[in-house]
């Protein structure tokens, strides 16, 4: 492993933001080829069963999204602190988690998958063609859910080159398969559903390949070390409290949806593609947010305030640099990548209308996600809940008073807003952040 006392350098963070900013834009185009693949078939009901199904299963994972972030912090610590046992053996417990969890989705699949379709039903024929594709792809959920954890380590270590080498392996041989097996094999929906679940196993195991120095050392299979009740129940809290931030911060998305549809469709359509500027913002500044989580961790886990400060000015400086690209790549390309995204003309001129907005959305975001990034380093989780919390609560007011006023401008402009109001709440916590960090990982 690396020495941890090495010097923090632009180059250091740019090394471990960059390739998850890479990784990270392979995402979509997963989705676009699933969905292009099936579109061949001619028929709407296969092409609805694979999004409907996609999504279902994305949203049931995505409760153990806090493996990824609740590993990153402590792992970093226990680099930090040069504590190499602990960091393998938290490798150990995070995939151990995943593999429960996945285990657990498999035994409840059928409860679950009930569930979702009473919450978003469709038509019996997309059903049951969605019910056949999450019936096969729930049996790779042990491998995605585990991946969170591996993904979270790595990202400690800083070798985030491996988990773009990953998601390259995963997307690519899912594209394969996917074109073998639907358009060559004939399978269909079902197709789809084994290429992912092929992908996801493939991809668990290069990840224990690329994680073979964890296995040489003897830690990884000291089970008392492992399952020792202290160290479990801090994990437990820790992941806990992230769950609940992540909860809360889905409520503000999901009631941004709600409220939007109350515009009307072309309203919600507009919404739903301005929406991407969004995520391509999250894409970019997950990558400075997740180098700063790496580095913080480690400052923690050494004890020093100085590095921490040091990790957090870099990381800032270049997720600074990528915000002002993106509100001018937005403000000379918006327009037409809106056009890209609907034909509908009514669409294209309601997005436009609240296009303004999304140049801001980066430099509003900014101070959100890098914050996110240093507390969950510090796993500072108990702050991030609260905070995060006080967000949602002023989000909520923030509706109340504008929406009347402004319509959907109201809207967008609450959920800026709530992204300047969760950093400025972070921000308050920051000085019992650092008299943490003067006294190392707990």
């Amino acid at each position: 492993m690396a020495e941890p006392a090495r010097p923090i350098t632009h180059r250091r963070v740019l090394s471990i933001a960059i390739p998850i900013v890479l990784a990270n834009a392979t995402v979509p185009i997963l989705g676009l080829v699933d969905t292009g693949v099936v579109g061949q078939l001619g028929l709407a009901a296969p092409i609805g069963a694979v999004g409907i199904g996609a999504v279902i299963l994305t949203a049931i994972y995505w409760v153990f999204g806090f493996l990824r972030m609740g590993t990153t912090g402590l792992t970093g610590q226990a680099r930090g602190a040069a504590r190499e046992g602990e960091v393998t053996a938290l490798l150990v417990r995070a995939m151990l988690v995943g593999f429960v969890g996945g285990c657990g989705i498999i035994a409840l699949q059928w409860p679950l998958f009930r569930g979702a379709f009473l919450l978003s039903p469709a038509s019996a024929e997309v059903e049951a063609l969605a019910r056949s594709y999450m019936a096969i792809r729930v049996w790779s959920a042990p491998a995605a859910i585990a991946m969170f954890g591996v993904t979270g380590w790595l990202i400690a270590l800083e070798r985030t080159r491996a988990v773009l080498l990953l998601q390259l392996w995963m997307n690519g041989l899912n594209i394969v398969l996917d074109l073998w097996f639907v358009l060559g094999l004939g399978w269909g929906v079902q197709g789809v559903a084994v290429a992912t679940a092929l992908s996801e196993w493939s991809g668990f195991a290069l990840a224990l390949w690329l994680c073979r120095d964890a296995f040489a050392n003897p830690a990884w299979r000291d089970w008392p070390r492992v399952f020792d009740g202290a160290r479990l129940r801090r994990m437990a809290v820790v992941n806990t409290d992230i769950l609940l931030r992540s909860l809360l911060l889905m409520g503000v998305m999901v009631s941004f949806l709600f409220l939007a549809s109350g515009f009307g469709d072309v309203t919600l359509a507009a919404n739903q593609i301005l929406l991407q500027f969004v995520e391509v913002t999250a894409f970019v500044l997950d990558g400075f947010a997740f180098a700063a989580e790496a580095l913080v961790g480690q400052a923690v886990g050494a004890a020093s305030v100085a590095r921490l400060r040091r990790a957090i000015r870099v990381s800032s400086i270049w997720a600074l640099v990528g915000v002002m690209g993106l509100s001018l790549g937005f403000g000379l390309f918006g327009g037409m990548l809106v056009d890209l995204m609907a034909k509908a003309e009514a669409v294209q001129a309601e997005a436009r209308l609240y296009l303004p907005w999304m140049l801001l959305v980066p430099l509003a975001g900014l101070g959100a996600w890098m914050l996110d990034g240093v507390f969950i380093g510090a796993t500072r989780t108990g702050d991030m809940r609260n905070m995060a919390a006080l967000s949602v609560a002023g989000y909520a007011l923030l509706v109340a008073l504008l929406m009347p006023a402004f319509g959907n401008h109201g809207l967008w402009i609450a959920l800026l807003l709530s992204y300047l109001l969760r950093a400025l709440t972070l921000a308050v916590r920051y000085p019992a952040l650092e008299r943490q960090a003067a006294l190392g990982a707990l």
